[in-house]
């Protein structure tokens, strides 16, 4: 297949780390956060239910996500730059869709070469002392069926294929789109199950086979 969009996840998919669970363990949460976060990537509760429970109780500051910011390309996962490399060489439009933090994940973006338009995430809010406010709460992306909804605007581009690791990544489907299930990270049951194409290859490279 050859795709003219491609969209991928963020945690999990470009960089080894879940960010949420990050920020958590600055405050000692970390254990409790990475069980909620499972359950909303194992579609056992809706995303929504997890979303603002989770900022409200790690109240991630500006430092917090400045250090995760760092820490996504730092455990960037094997083959990354060199997938965006290929694609961007071959004209593709290349995006990123993530329920992740929109701060944290544009330098990742920046590093692989993608303009910040082409990076559809949170946007979080700081007091002016750099303390945690709130998050956009009118983003589709807090939500289940909020990939759904971005893929929805960016299929007007082309055929669309959306690589993640999660449940979330699977809602692409309900928008027309192809599915290409990455579980180099995580290898998660539902999504190898509902997947179009499901690889557990450790190297984002693995994916270029079914996409090009």
């Amino acid at each position: 297949m050859n795709f003219d969009v491609i969209c991928f996840d963020c945690d999990s998919t470009l960089s080894k780390i879940e960010g949420i669970d990050e920020l958590a363990k600055y405050v000692g949460l970390g254990q409790e956060m990475s069980q909620l976060t499972d359950a909303a990537m194992n579609g056992e509760v809706a995303l929504e239910a997890v979303y603002e429970k989770r900022l409200s109780l790690i109240q991630p500051n500006i430092n917090s996500v400045n250090d995760l910011a760092e820490l996504y390309i730092a455990e960037i996962v094997e083959g990354v730059k060199e997938v965006f490399a290929i694609l961007l060489a071959q004209n593709k439009t290349v995006h990123i869709i993530s329920g992740g933090l929109r701060q944290a994940i544009l330098p990742l973006a920046h590093y692989l070469g993608l303009p910040e338009s082409h990076v559809h995430a949170v946007d979080i809010y700081f007091n002016e002392d750099g303390s945690y406010r709130t998050f956009d709460l009118n983003s589709p992306l807090t939500r289940t069926g909020g990939k759904a909804t971005v893929v929805a605007m960016l299929k007007a581009q082309g055929s669309l294929v959306m690589i993640g690791d999660g449940k979330t990544d699977l809602e692409a489907q309900q928008a027309g789109a192809f599915v290409l299930g990455f579980g180099g990270v995580v290898d998660r049951a539902i999504v190898r199950e509902r997947a179009d194409v499901y690889t557990t290859e450790p190297s984002l490279l693995s994916v270029l086979e079914h996409i090009l």
